[in-house]
């Protein structure tokens, strides 16, 4: 029988963090919950959980500060769930290591979509030396990508933006991540619009439907995030 993946909750609303701790066990998922930051620190030493939830407004700390003390030590996926919306709460957060970034009140079903999409990720993560979805494919040593069989011919630096995405499949990357791989710490803001113009050449080389993507997905006003491998 398969070990069940353990999920930690750190989720400081008694109501919620009930229902998650319901859901996910309903899911097959073992479930530890925690609603402090203290709390957070010693499960996840403790109990090495696959997944971590995290809110951002614990009661002893704020949810970002956890999340930096981890990634100093532990690339275990972390979704946030928080009820901070803005762009800025979200962007700081993904550049600073989380896998993906959920708002409150959201969709029990889309959490769970997501909760699969970065546990997947995580397993397979630096795995595979290509990338392959519906049609598109990528083979990374060869630095060659086709559609339904046929070469895309992309330029340096469409390669270069298409390859960062695809070594990440279902994470979201933001505009300031990709800008500061591909053109370096010192980027101007013009880079910014100089993205948007690779990543719309991109898709026009690469999708049937420019207006529909299905492999390099748009998170607005965040980032970019490839579909993920079935």
């Amino acid at each position: 029988m398969d070990k069940k993946e353990t999920i930690l909750v750190v989720e400081d609303e008694t109501y919620l963090s009930r229902v998650l701790n319901t859901v996910l066990t309903a899911s097959g998922y073992k479930v530890i919950v925690t609603g402090s930051a203290a709390g957070a620190n010693t499960l996840i030493a403790s109990n090495i959980p696959d997944l971590i939830l995290l809110d951002l407004g614990l009661p002893d700390m704020d949810g970002i500060e956890v999340l930096s003390a981890l990634r100093k030590w532990s690339d275990i996926p972390v979704i946030i769930v928080s009820a901070r919306g803005m762009d800025k709460d979200k962007i700081t957060t993904l550049d600073m290591g989380a896998d993906d970034y959920v708002t409150k009140p959201f969709s029990t079903p889309e959490l769970l979509a997501r909760i699969r999409a970065a546990l997947r990720h995580s397993k397979k993560h630096g795995n595979k030396d290509y990338y392959s979805v519906d049609g598109f494919f990528i083979d990374f040593s060869r630095r060659q990508v086709t559609v339904d069989n046929e070469t895309v011919h992309l330029t340096r630096v469409e390669y270069q933006i298409v390859e960062l995405i695809a070594r990440q499949p279902g994470c979201v990357l933001t505009y300031d991540t990709i800008i500061k791989h591909i053109w370096g710490p010192y980027a101007s803001s013009d880079n910014n619009r100089i993205l948007r113009i690779n990543m719309a050449n991109i898709r026009r080389k690469i999708e049937k439907d420019t207006m529909v993507p299905r492999y390099i997905l748009t998170e607005i006003g965040v980032g970019y995030r490839m579909a993920e491998q079935v």
